[in-house]
């Protein structure tokens, strides 16, 4: 089988297309909750994106204007960060903001960096919605406290209208679409320092347009992967799926843990590598999970804690703490919802601790409006003995449309209501 277009960069195809020059072409688009919040965002700054089907999409760049209303990225975190970096070099105000789970996210950790550069940012302390308003960057030096894909981008983003090359240093690696899709487009971005984690970036007024197929998504793979690794007598391929290293520390964790997977027909596309990967039944063993393997699969810990919950011995998870603050506290509500399954957890600051194999029993859990906790609760359901009933389900359309319709085509056993 197949799984959606990958998220993170289908983010970044849409915004980088709308500013660049000349007509985009992009392919296996995600068409889901968050994406389309950001498609509208760039609706509204007057990008002209036409649809040839839900997933192919034609994009006339060229620049932005002023939207008549605030820009609703409804509940993308990646939206609503990415984006704030290009409006703080654009020569109009903007406003941008969401629903009520993106209002208590955390924004400080980018329009401080932005300020440095010169944006003029007001937030309700430092949550959005974020105020922009028109200002002269600078480039500049900055020296990121913690690793994170989204921060990086802002900056960089920012960076496109500074006056002078801006230098990022992460502490260690982070997702790097961003690097990877603005090489494509003719930027000049340039990697140095120990590991390459020294990115800097020089300002360019005119991209050139993007035309690219995204990959499948790595971490909507994850939660068929896992489904495959824990139910009895599976064996599952998955079809052209991202293989950036800078994304598959869940696959690296799960082979640690014993799993049989396998990748096959490698492959390129627009500087991302793509591949087949294979999962069949495993008897699983505990791990202990941290440092830069936590930023690599920070969107799979919670699948992972229901692997934890089939693997013998004890996982730990330590250095996790960015966990608490996704679109819910997602060590917290997790284990919540699995102990009402019978799971036995225990929580860390920065983590959790498990030991395994448990035996999950049957109750009603809810997603939280958290696509990833709702797949993942859906996922422990199929090896609950007396099943699940999982509430607020269709939340997995903010990543994964049709997730419950692709474990049915595998074979699960499910209802949807």
């Amino acid at each position: 089988m197949t799984v959606p277009g990958d998220k993170s960069i289908s983010h970044r195809a849409v915004m980088l297309a709308a500013i660049a020059e000349g007509q985009s072409e992009i392919r296996n688009w995600l068409a889901a909750g968050d994406t389309e919040a950001t498609l509208g965002a760039m609706r509204d700054l007057g990008a002209r994106i036409e649809r040839d089907d839900a997933n192919s999409l034609t994009i006339h760049g060229g620049g932005l204007r002023e939207s008549e209303r605030p820009l609703n990225l409804m509940n993308a975190g990646t939206g609503i960060r990415l984006l704030a970096g290009i409006m703080a070099g654009q020569d109009f105000p903007s406003v941008l903001d969401g629903s009520a789970q993106l209002r208590r996210r955390p924004m400080k950790r980018i329009t401080d960096p932005l300020t440095l550069m010169g944006a003029d940012i007001a937030s309700n302390d430092g949550a959005p919605p974020l105020r922009i308003r028109p200002a002269a960057l600078r480039g500049i030096s900055y020296e990121m406290p913690v690793a994170s894909a989204q921060v990086k981008s802002a900056i960089l983003l920012a960076g496109l209208f500074a006056d002078s090359p801006t230098t990022v240093i992460q502490p260690g690696p982070a997702r790097d679409h961003t690097e990877r899709m603005l090489r494509s487009l003719g930027v000049d971005v340039c990697q140095g320092g120990v590991d390459g984690n020294r990115i800097t970036l020089a300002p360019k007024e005119r991209l050139a347009p993007l035309n690219m197929t995204v990959p499948g998504d790595v971490s909507s793979a994850a939660f068929l992967l896992a489904a495959g690794l824990l139910t009895p007598d599976s064996d599952l391929t998955i079809r052209g799926v991202n293989l950036n290293p800078t994304r598959t520390g869940i696959i690296d964790a799960l082979g640690e843990m014993g799993a049989d997977i396998t990748i096959s027909n490698l492959d390129e596309q627009a500087g991302e590598p793509i591949g087949d990967i294979r999962a069949r039944t495993s008897q699983l063993k505990g791990i202990e999970i941290g440092g830069e393997t936590v930023v690599r699969m920070i969107d799979e810990f919670p699948i992972l804690m229901v692997a934890a919950l089939r693997a013998g011995g004890e996982t730990l998870v330590r250095d996790a703490k960015e966990l608490r603050v996704k679109e819910t506290d997602r060590i917290a509500v997790m284990a919540g919802e699995l102990r009402k399954l019978g799971a036995e957890i225990e929580e860390r600051q920065d983590g959790f601790r498990i030991l395994g194999p448990q035996t999950l029993t049957g109750a009603k859990v809810d997603g939280h409006d958290d696509h990833r906790i709702a797949m993942s609760l859906t996922v422990a359901g199929l090896i609950a003995a007396e099943g699940a009933l999982v509430a607020d389900a269709a939340c997995a359309n903010d990543s994964f449309p049709g997730f419950a319709e692709a474990l049915i085509s595998c074979g699960a056993r499910m209802i949807l209501s």
